[in-house]
């Protein structure tokens, strides 16, 4: 195995340092319109339906632009792209301190989810291009984990800022941090193409790869990952890894207030604490990859097997954290869903390195992604009408588990083989893969 030089790890541990501190950002952006909430509806006259589109308006404009903004990425570069992105939405969160009507908030919620949209595929390509094969799962735990550590801290960070200042101005220091971070990773980060790179570093990050052309990608290369059906299973099976996610994320406080009884004041700190086992599945999972891979089990099914494996788990503790009658072994459930719904999440972004030709490993993750989050904007719309009718969370639950079952089957049964390059494979059926 080729080691890598001085200065690719001094590059490595810069990116993925800006790339976790824009996680933890684009994750406490999201949840600023939650934790200001009751505020918001004060000052602006909102009702409880207001609210409701505005916090699904991000989502919704999150997932359709994952579409393009992965075949962006692939075409103008990482360093352009995350640049324009957290700028984007850096404004989008300092113009909802100066929102005046439910309009001009829906506005600013939809250009956050434009702006926060490349996020998560740009770091897939950065790390197909800074990591090789042996290293891609580790460098991916670590920069998803701070999507669960963004969450965990958002709460007491945003709740401090509103209280000390105002729900106005806690949206534009968030905006401006951002801006400030954006301004840091056009300076530090640069492309490999804009890097005059050794032969010793060529061959560390071409080790175990098919030795691709780099090129830009073009519609023809992104209309083709379509027609694979590892393309669509990663799409499906990532449905229900966020649905599951976005349960917890949108209604955990809920669920431990209404279903539990646990006092408002205990339910912020409690509910993080299954976050936090967010984060350490999140680095595991990456790393459990990479011991994969070292130990010889194929790139492929070194995370399609944990990916399905951690997602039946993952269900089988849903299920006991809504049958369980103690509050303590619900949040061990919890917990332990959470550690292994993001190691899930983790091997599903270290899959897209993997599985996706050179130029086009963006464009495969945003698909990905644009799959999650058509689940996570669903999960809780209809979390909310189950529990409304019934008048029970554990339905919900089981409602889950259930599609998480499903993400794993299908994860199994239809992500088989990586996309080959269209010049190493004149036909689909040489390179013994079967279009969708």
């Amino acid at each position: 195995m080729i080691q890598a030089t001085p200065r690719i790890k001094t590059i490595q541990r810069t990116v993925l340092t800006l790339l976790v501190l824009g996680g933890i950002i684009n994750y406490v952006d999201r949840a600023t319109l939650a934790i200001a909430n009751p505020l918001i509806r004060q000052d602006l006259g909102l009702s409880l339906a207001d609210m409701g589109l505005l916090l699904s308006a991000f989502l919704w404009a999150y997932a359709f632009f994952q579409l393009p903004a992965g075949a962006l990425i692939d075409r103008f570069g990482p360093r352009l792209m995350l640049t324009i992105s957290l700028t984007l939405w850096s404004l989008a969160q300092v113009l909802g301190g100066f929102v005046t009507s439910f309009g001009t908030f829906f506005g600013a919620r939809v250009l956050l989810g434009v702006g926060e949209s490349p996020m998560y595929p740009t770091c897939a390509r950065i790390t197909r291009d800074w990591f090789n094969v042996h290293s891609r799962g580790s460098a991916t735990g670590i920069w998803n984990c701070s999507s669960t550590l963004g969450t965990a801290i958002s709460a007491p960070l945003l709740t401090f800022l509103m209280l000390s200042l105002s729900w106005r101005w806690m949206f534009i220091i968030m905006g401006l941090v951002g801006i400030a971070l954006a301004v840091a990773f056009y300076v530090l980060h640069r492309d490999p193409g804009q890097v005059g790179l050794g032969a010793e570093e060529q061959a560390y990050l071409g080790e175990g790869d098919a030795g691709e052309r780099a090129r830009p990608v073009t519609w023809a290369d992104w209309r083709r990952l379509l027609e694979y059906r590892t393309t669509w299973g990663m799409i499906a099976g990532y449905f229900g890894t966020i649905y599951i996610t976005w349960i917890y994320t949108a209604w955990l406080p809920g669920y431990l207030e209404i279903e539990r009884h646990i006092d408002i004041k205990s339910t912020g700190w409690i509910a993080a604490v299954p976050f936090l086992f967010g984060v350490l599945g999140s680095v595991l999972g990456g790393r459990f990859a990479d011991f994969l891979v070292r130990r010889g089990v194929s790139p492929m099914n070194s995370r399609k097997l944990p990916m399905a494996g951690s997602l039946v788990l993952t269900a089988l503790f849903t299920v006991l954290a809504a049958e369980t009658a103690s509050n303590v072994v619900s949040v061990a459930c919890i917990s332990a869903s959470l550690f292994l719904v993001y190691s899930s999440s983790t091997t599903a972004w270290a899959m897209a390195p993997i599985a996706a030709p050179a130029n086009a490993t963006a464009s495969l993750g945003a698909m990905q992604n644009f799959g999650g989050y058509l689940g996570g904007a669903l999960a809780p719309m209809v979390t909310g009408f189950i529990v409304q009718r019934s008048g029970s969370f554990e339905p919900a639950f089981l409602v889950a588990a259930a599609v998480a079952v499903a993400a794993a089957t299908i994860y199994f049964l239809l992500v088989n083989a990586a996309i080959p390059p269209v010049e190493a494979s004149p036909t689909r059926e040489a390179a013994g893969l079967r279009p969708a």
